[in-house]
């Protein structure tokens, strides 16, 4: 009788474990439906770019360049060149007043559209892109800005399209205006209005030219800043603000090098200010240099 008793205490002991068990499994189930229904009755809250407020830029005048792309006139009188930042490079020092004269300045980045259609035109041959830590295609589309051209072939490009390349001068105060903004938009930098390092604004590499509306200059110029460093005319010389003229500064008459501004999708925000220089030798080309082009008011010009 005493083994009976034992075995039926064992069996009641092993079921009222095992109906335990079942209920805990239901509990815990039930438990973790209510906390996946609650985390899907909650909404992330998350804080999108403030879009800058509509800007008129209809009071610049347009020219279309004999590529068929849009310029935008620069007016004519002074700006501030260079920085006086405790952190801005010692080439970009010392911030000096110039006098420009009116001229025009494309709208955009010369595309690979563009490019192509001058390069099949003049029979140039097309640099190829040497090394890209992924599948160079991923670069390679007709509305992406033209990259990989040397100094020589943005020169040649803007010539067979009557126009020039711009002077150092000719693209600072494109980027800036009249004032001493660090960026293309104003003073300080906003996530989403240029194409830098990273992913935050929506390109891991480049951007179709046009693509950031509040990142435009004070001449509704796009893409001053980032998306592809441009080649300008100037030969480099780190010390050539310190005796630069008042007017229309063309940069050193020699030297091995040219210059390059505005920075592209490789670069910090620190990297990619309007006063902010980089030196190359005239041959390099590379996914992040491109170019735009500057043409001279003449007098038969016909505005709109």
């Amino acid at each position: 009788m005493e083994n009976r008793g034992v075995l039926i205490g064992s069996i009641i002991f092993v079921f009222g474990s095992f109906i335990l068990m079942i209920g805990g499994l239901v509990y815990e189930s039930y438990k973790a439906k209510q906390m996946r229904q609650l985390a899907l009755s909650i909404t992330t809250e998350v804080k999108p770019v403030a879009a800058a407020a509509a800007q008129d830029f209809s009071m610049y005048k347009t020219l279309v360049g004999d590529d068929g792309r849009d310029m935008v006139q620069v007016s004519e009188g002074p700006f501030v060149m260079g920085s006086r930042d405790n952190d801005s490079d010692p080439d970009e020092k010392p911030e000096h007043q110039v006098y420009l004269k009116s001229y025009f300045l494309d709208r955009h980045e010369v595309t690979q559209d563009a490019y192509d259609r001058f390069a099949r035109m003049t029979k140039r041959i097309k640099r190829k892109i040497e090394v890209f830590e992924e599948d160079p295609a991923k670069l390679l589309k007709p509305e992406y800005p033209m990259i990989a051209v040397t100094w020589d072939d943005a020169e040649a490009y803007c010539k067979w399209a009557g126009k020039r390349l711009p002077t150092e001068a000719e693209w600072e105060k494109a980027a800036r205006g009249e004032g001493k903004r660090r960026y293309a938009w104003g003073e300080e930098f906003v996530v989403g209005y240029a194409n830098i390092d990273g992913n935050e604004d929506g390109f891991r590499y480049l951007a179709p030219p046009g693509s950031f509306e509040s990142g435009r200059s004070p001449y509704g110029i796009y893409d001053m800043t980032g998306n592809v460093g441009e080649w300008v005319a100037d030969v480099y010389d780190e010390n050539s603000y310190r005796g630069s003229p008042y007017r229309d500064p063309k940069g050193p008459d020699q030297g091995e090098q040219r210059v390059i501004r505005g920075g592209s999708w490789r670069e910090t925000k620190r990297n990619v200010r309007a006063s902010k220089r980089f030196q190359a030798k005239p041959w390099r080309h590379d996914i992040t240099v491109g170019f735009r082009c500057a043409k001279d008011i003449e007098a038969d010009v016909v505005v709109k």
